[in-house]
């Protein structure tokens, strides 16, 4: 039976209520598919908020191995955030929820995923695939399963969109490589970043703006770059929860350059006692010239 996993899942049974009853090829396919418990090993779905899904799948998977399998590929793009509703769409099709009759997600539901997570698959080489064609699945005014996070138009700002660079927290190499790398980006700042919850999947970060200290700005005004950074905060998810580790808060120094109408940080250091070769870089910095760029 389904336990108590979100108000998504609360929303789409009391929908379920007020439903008329299956019709006869749904009736069919849920007579020759069986309940069976979400397994720890399917680290996709497991407590996703219900226990117990149908075999085969709205994939057509027939046994729980090629579910685990097939379902285990897309644990990579789930890191990547891409969008905060991806594992509700994805586990709806591998890990149908077992009701009354089969739900398919919605339409809409599929359009937002893709048009978030779609660019994130191309920047590795993989197509969005013909078996999650959105236009397979219902319309809103139908049962299914919609969108939980808020709506896209009034929320934009807010919603990640994960870039195709990875991005990690630097080790402190010499201070020279620190310094040459300086010279070579666009901007360098240092920051005090705050996490904003911890309940979300997908974290919302914010600058302090009390604590920001430029050492190099480039093309950049010195008063337009903490609303830039705030908006590579925003819509970089990805990179801003590999630079946090798990903090709720930090300073660090970032690098990186300025792309038409966003800025894409390279690198970035956390501002610590043991990372000695930082300080001296930033020390060096004020009286440091960088060598000629070839032009």
């Amino acid at each position: 039976s389904p336990r108590s996993g979100g108000p998504w899942l609360l929303g789409l049974i009391a929908r379920l209520l007020l439903w008329g009853s299956p019709g006869a090829w749904a009736s069919y396919l849920r007579r020759s598919s069986s309940c069976m418990p979400i397994p720890h090993r399917m680290a996709l779905c497991y407590d996703i908020g219900y226990s117990e899904m149908r075999i085969p799948n709205l994939l057509e998977h027939e046994t729980m191995t090629e579910v685990i399998q097939q379902s285990s590929s897309w644990l990579p793009l789930l890191a990547r955030e891409c969008h905060p509703d991806a594992r509700i769409f994805l586990c709806s099709l591998f890990a149908p929820i077992c009701l009354d009759r089969l739900i398919y997600p919605c339409r809409s539901l599929c359009e937002a995923v893709k048009r978030s997570c779609a660019p994130v698959m191309a920047c590795y080489g993989y197509p969005w695939p013909e078996i999650l064609n959105c236009n397979k699945f219902p319309a809103d005014h139908e049962l299914c399963i919609a969108a939980v996070s808020m709506d896209e138009n009034s929320s934009s700002r807010r919603m990640p969109r994960a870039s195709c660079k990875d991005c990690e927290l630097e080790e402190a190499s010499t201070a020279r490589e620190i310094l040459e790398s300086l010279c070579a980006n666009d901007f360098a700042v240092k920051i005090r970043i705050l996490r904003k919850n911890t309940t979300t999947t997908i974290s919302d970060f914010d600058l302090d703006p009390s604590r920001v200290e430029v050492l190099k700005h480039g093309p950049l005004l010195r008063t337009e770059i903490p609303s830039r950074l705030q908006q590579w905060l925003d819509i970089d998810a990805t990179c801003a929860h590999n630079i946090m580790r798990g903090t709720h808060a930090g300073v660090f120094v970032v690098s990186g350059e300025v792309q038409s109408d966003k800025v894409v940080v390279n690198k970035a250091y956390a501002w610590q006692k043991k990372n000695r070769n930082l300080h001296q870089a930033v020390r060096r910095w004020k009286h440091h010239r960088c060598p000629e760029q070839p032009g």
